[in-house]
């Protein structure tokens, strides 16, 4: 295990603009990745502009005061880099990956396309394209448009987890260049921003490298300005949509609760639990019992999106239409059976035998690492988190599972979206 990153091997430095950089050296390959992030997202835009921080932060690479979009564009394929910035719910991600010799053009370009974004009207036509584009095979995907109700159903009106990052097909039309330029100055900065550099640097050189590159930068302070998320209580009852799409022949669908947000105490309770629910194998209970012994479903398994807010705990399937409604039935039994049964000790050892055994091939290369190190510092798990990860994981008893699934999955009341043809649903 000696190869998993923990304090004296991680190198972290806060600066006075608000900035956080860790730093992992790996000199075993020539590349250096950096993974970061920016406190501003989806939940930081009007609901009658849905998709406004997608949208700004996808227009971020489409020009500066320094390069136009095709010199962006050059420059990175000149050199046989990555450079990428988008927007999610609740952040903005952005990051490269490169050879340790390009390290400083990358964060140049980094730097400029984050701190002076023009948004070239062109560009944002274009940009506004994909977007449209996007959204409209969403509208025929039977799992997208499921997965769109569902958070929409569990989520309290207005809720910004019950809105879609992206946006909809009525909400990107209205969005204009003043929008967009307004959204970034009042709310991009560097307060709350985390990096983590790993790949062949020095410490020391590659935090030099960002402080010249950012150090000057401020911005806005979005986490300042974001408004504390409104509580998302469970469902009383079951809330269910259909969503009709003519001419598919397979059905979706998303049955779920509202979980635990990453930093819970039972957080890690309620995530073994999913496992055993719906990852460990072949996706668990659900894949063994939905989809091999009953031949209900094409697919089947449960997803827990803990994160800075409580996100979905939720059970997925892709069904023939006519097993829509027994495939719900035995969904539900599987939440039943987890919650009025304690797992077996055999069930249980192999699913954290799996668990702990997953990490040290997520911290195999540079962006598995990069990404972890941004996880521990943004939920403030401390950098030795990895090192506790397997004895926190081997602590967790029956009884805990158990606890969780009672807390949070209640077989009769739920959130259910659902997507396909209407003739045969």
């Amino acid at each position: 295990m000696t190869s998993i990153p923990r304090p004296e091997s991680i190198f972290r430095r806060e600066f006075s603009n608000g900035m956080t950089v860790l730093v992992r050296e790996n000199f075993s390959s020539p590349s250096v990745v950096i993974d970061g992030l920016l406190r501003v997202g989806g939940v930081d835009e009007p609901a009658e502009k849905a998709g406004l921080g997608s949208f700004t932060a996808g227009c971020l690479m489409r020009g500066t005061e320094r390069r136009t979009f095709q010199q962006i564009y050059e420059e990175i394929e000149s050199i046989g880099a990555a450079v990428d910035a988008g927007g999610g719910l609740n952040m903005t991600g952005f990051g490269s990956k490169s050879l340790a010799e390009d390290l400083p053009t990358v964060v140049d370009i980094l730097a400029d396309v984050l701190q002076h974004p023009t948004f070239p009207a062109d560009e944002i036509e274009k940009e506004r394209g994909e977007l449209m584009t996007d959204l409209e095979e969403r509208a025929h995907d039977t799992r997208r448009m499921a997965g769109l109700a569902f958070r929409k159903l569990l989520y309290p009106t207005g809720h910004p987890y019950s809105r879609s990052p992206s946006g909809y097909l009525e909400t990107i039309p209205t969005i204009t260049r003043d929008d967009l330029a307004n959204f970034y100055r009042s709310r991009f900065g560097t307060q709350g921003m985390i990096v983590s550099i790993v790949g062949a640097v020095k410490a020391g050189a590659a935090f030099e490298m960002w402080e010249r590159a950012f150090g000057a930068w401020h911005g806005a302070d979005a986490q300042a300005l974001r408004e504390p998320l409104p509580a998302a209580s469970q469902p009383d009852q079951i809330r269910r949509e259909f969503v009709p799409i003519p001419g598919k022949m397979q059905s979706d669908i998303y049955l779920g609760f509202v979980g635990p947000a990453r930093a819970e105490p039972d957080y890690l309770d309620a995530a073994l639990c999913n496992t055993v629910l719906g990852v460990f194998g072949l996706m668990g209970r659900l894949g063994e019992n939905v989809r091999d012994k009953l031949g209900l479903a094409y697919y089947s398994y449960s997803r827990i999106e803990g994160g800075l807010g409580p996100g979905p705990w939720l059970l997925a399937a892709g069904v023939n239409p006519a097993n829509v409604e027994r495939t719900i039935e035995a969904m539900r039994a599987e939440v039943r059976r987890i919650r009025d049964k304690a797992v077996g000790s055999k069930e249980l050892a192999d699913n954290k035998a799996f668990v702990t055994g997953s990490l040290p091939l997520r911290l195999e290369t540079n962006d598995g690492v990069a990404g972890t190190i941004v996880d521990m510092e943004l939920y403030n798990l401390g950098l030795d988190y990895l090192q506790r990860y397997a004895e926190t994981i081997n602590a967790i008893t029956p009884k805990r599972i158990q606890a969780a699934a009672q807390k949070y999955l209640d077989p009769d009341r739920y959130a259910l979206g659902i997507a396909g043809p209407e003739t045969r649903s």
